[in-house]
């Protein structure tokens, strides 16, 4: 294996399809690798690994009732870049069997040594499972997380509208859904941008029904599941959340409300989006609303 195809092997990943369902999993268990192949640790024990991506899948995965680290720690075996040190029935992965017999995980020697002899590439390799996983907004947040506090000089996207920025920024006349912040320097908008209801790594549209203008704040915080919007476009704040400074400025004094409605009704957010970015996202459940 080379690098170019141990970066193909990266890009087509087999990730868990149900539905609309988000499956983080292997991304961030192989985001974590990475920032441990920076400190020469190649096979990792699934005790510390179990607790580590468990926190990483609360974080940045959807809120579900039960978290399953095994299963990547097991199914990462069969895309050929992952091995684990002692055998296991990787068509049942078992969290209590993995415990028990002190099963370490890693990188195949082949992609570890790979690595260590190309470390330039993984700022890409890591750039490319974020792009295609995971909104802008809570790049940094993963990275630090995970140990990879790094800068990015190469960008590999998937390909999106260009106009799709303008189109919703216009669309909520160039001002924060939530707050209406609207700053401009000379004639240029600062901190409003084009937020994605349905990702778009998630395979949500550029299209205004799946658009939302936020500042810079409110789109970092919709993106980390903080708050989110329900069926009649009114923004609530998970219960989960909490602080002392800007807790009530940038969430509780708009928690309940009907967010700024756009220009014309057809660029009114689909529940479509709206359901996925509840289900998938939002930390839930969501705070009482008086009234």
């Amino acid at each position: 294996m080379n690098i170019e195809e141990l970066i193909e092997a990266i890009k087509n990943l087999t990730i868990w399809k149900k539905g609309n369902q988000r499956a983080p999993h292997k991304p961030l268990l192989i985001l974590y690798a990475l920032g441990k192949i920076l400190s020469n640790q190649r096979l990792l024990s699934y005790e510390q690994v179990s607790g580590d991506l468990k926190q990483l899948l609360i974080e940045f995965g959807p809120l579900r009732k039960s978290y399953h680290p095994e299963e990547p720690f097991v199914r990462l075996t069969r895309d050929g870049i992952w091995e684990l040190d002692k055998g296991v029935n990787l068509s049942n992965p078992n969290n209590r069997l993995l415990l028990e017999e002190q099963v370490n995980g890693g990188f195949t020697n082949e992609v570890y040594h790979l690595l260590n002899q190309n470390i330039e590439h993984i700022p890409i390799i890591a750039q490319i499972i974020l792009d295609q996983h995971f909104p802008a907004s809570i790049h940094e947040d993963i990275l630090e997380a995970v140990g990879l506090d790094m800068s990015f000089s190469i960008s590999r996207r998937k390909k999106r509208d260009s106009r799709f920025r303008d189109k919703i920024l216009r669309a909520y006349r160039y001002s924060c859904a939530i707050c209406g912040f609207n700053v401009r320097l000379r004639h240029t908008l600062v901190a409003v941008e084009a937020a994605h209801i349905k990702w778009h790594q998630a395979g949500g549209p550029d299209v205004e029904d799946n658009g939302l203008a936020l500042c810079s704040m409110h789109h970092k915080l919709f993106d980390r599941g903080v708050f989110t919007i329900n069926n009649e476009r009114r923004m609530v704040v998970s219960q989960d959340a909490h602080g002392t400074q800007g807790f009530e400025e940038w969430l509780m004094r708009y928690h309940g409300n009907v967010i700024k409605p756009p220009i014309e009704t057809i660029y009114q957010p689909s529940s479509t989006y709206i359901n996925w970015h509840v289900k998938e996202v939002f930390k839930g459940p969501e705070r009482y609303v008086t009234g």
